[in-house]
């Protein structure tokens, strides 16, 4: 069975100009940044991937280059069975993505923004509309179809944002940070949907987060990210046995002795179950 994702020496860089008015110019103002410099990763099907990192470790970076948004500087992808640069468009096809501000029109009516999602990726009006009833249901959204989106709570608002997301019943999802912001409550719903995504419709999901709690609760393997490179990966026992220094260390031991850096205060969010 081929990998959900695999990349080789994956690598971005960006050039920016001095912040200082009289360098920015002159021709050598400019400076190049590395923000990724060379990901190798496989991603199974069917598999929870954790991809951890402090601020500016290459995640953001890394993930809108999987999902179309960036090209690569150099180095290959093959990400749902299609090319990454050869092929683009057939990866949109394959991929859901729910990004981390949502993209529902507040003013729109839940039932309308599946719908026009879905038309988005040429379903047919009928089809569409069928599509629409199908993941309301699925995703508790059918009491809310006729409620504009503005209205919708945190954790409606996400569950929405998800359903989105699946429109065209995609085989890999991309979630970044899906629950940044959310009530423990929402957060668990949020988390259930997760997982019967995996367990029932053998969804492969990349997940993005700082929440450690959340990676250790989600995720079947998690890869840990500094500097742009690739620094720790396995599953949550092993990392925390392997530079925690026991399997009842924390989650949090282990990111720190991987990253020299502390999951930030306000980044820590109360456990959800």
């Amino acid at each position: 069975m081929p990998a959900a994702i695999r990349t080789s020496g994956l690598t971005r860089t960006f050039r920016t100009r001095s912040r200082t008015p009289r360098l920015a110019r002159s021709p050598r103002a400019f400076r190049t940044v590395e923000a990724v410099r060379g990901i190798d990763l496989t991603v199974e099907q069917g598999e929870i991937l954790g991809f951890l990192g402090p601020n500016g470790a290459g995640k953001t970076t890394t993930l809108r280059m999987l999902t179309t948004l960036l090209p690569p500087t150099s180095g290959a992808a093959t990400v749902a069975g299609h090319d990454l640069r050869a092929d683009p468009r057939g990866v949109r096809r394959r991929i859901g993505y729910v990004a981390q501000s949502g993209g529902a029109d507040p003013a729109v009516r839940v039932r309308e923004e599946l719908t026009t999602q879905a038309r988005l990726y040429r379903l047919d009006r009928s089809t569409a509309e069928r599509r629409t009833e199908e993941l309301a249901e699925e995703l508790d959204l059918t009491d809310l179809l006729d409620r504009p989106c503005g209205t919708l709570s945190g954790g409606q608002r996400r569950r929405l944002d998800i359903a989105m997301a699946l429109a065209h019943d995609p085989e890999l999802l991309f979630l970044d940070e899906p629950t940044t912001g959310l009530d423990p409550g929402s957060r668990a719903e949020v988390w259930r949907l997760v997982r019967r995504l995996r367990d029932e419709r053998g969804v492969t999901v990349f997940l993005t987060t700082h929440y450690l709690d959340e990676a250790d609760a989600l995720a079947d393997r998690l890869v840990i990210v500094t500097d742009g490179r690739i620094a720790a990966q396995g599953s949550s026992a092993e990392l925390r046995r392997t530079y925690g220094g026991s399997a009842e260390a924390g989650l949090q031991d282990a990111f720190l002795a991987v990253t020299g850096r502390p999951v930030p205060r306000e980044e820590q969010a109360p456990v959800a179950v």
